[in-house]
């Protein structure tokens, strides 16, 4: 008889999408939305991981279905994200594909370029305009916890948990 098979990242809890945070023992759906509130990518990670160090997994998630023949697109033109992502590491990864951004500078970052003088280089751009726009992901979290099984995680593994939000992803797709 063969063995099923197990998702990725083996088991126990951090494998399930569990984990440790202020509001208990959960989990954390990262995605990323289009300017329509529709989900383009989920990842669950445990509750207490950072929302940084999933970044460049949620972007390399986009697929995103050309109407003619070709490669489904997988570069977002713009994104505008909160001050958990101001950092490096994200900057960099936006720069290296050429990807524009609109991420407001911590306030501690920016007491350090500006202590460093000139050698702290310029500070990067800001369009506010642009950052208005943010409340997309919000509002599509929100549309995607109208579904009680994805706003209580009543799944016990986490690929089936991903399954259902990705389930209620489908259904944001559909009634757009």
């Amino acid at each position: 008889m063969a063995e099923p098979a197990h998702p990725a990242r083996g088991g126990g809890a951090g494998g399930e999408g569990l984990g440790r945070s202020r509001g208990g023992f959960t989990s954390k759906l990262h995605l990323s939305a289009d300017g329509r509130c529709r989900p383009l990518s989920l990842v669950v990670t445990p509750g207490q991981r950072a929302d940084c160090t999933q970044f460049q997994t949620v972007l390399a998630k986009i697929r995103v279905p050309r109407v003619g023949l070709g490669r489904p697109r997988t570069k977002p033109d713009s994104i505008a994200a909160d001050q958990g992502y101001s950092n490096s590491p994200c900057r960099e990864y936006l720069r290296r594909r050429g990807i524009r951004h609109t991420i407001p500078e911590k306030t501690d970052s920016q007491a350090v370029r500006l202590r460093k003088g000139s050698r702290g280089g310029r500070p990067p751009g800001f369009n506010e305009e642009r950052y208005k726009k943010r409340n997309t992901i919000e509002r599509a979290i929100n549309r995607l916890k109208q579904s009680r099984a994805v706003a209580t995680r009543y799944d016990k593994r986490g690929y089936v948990f991903l399954g259902t939000a990705t389930t209620a992803a489908l259904l944001i797709w559909l009634r757009s």
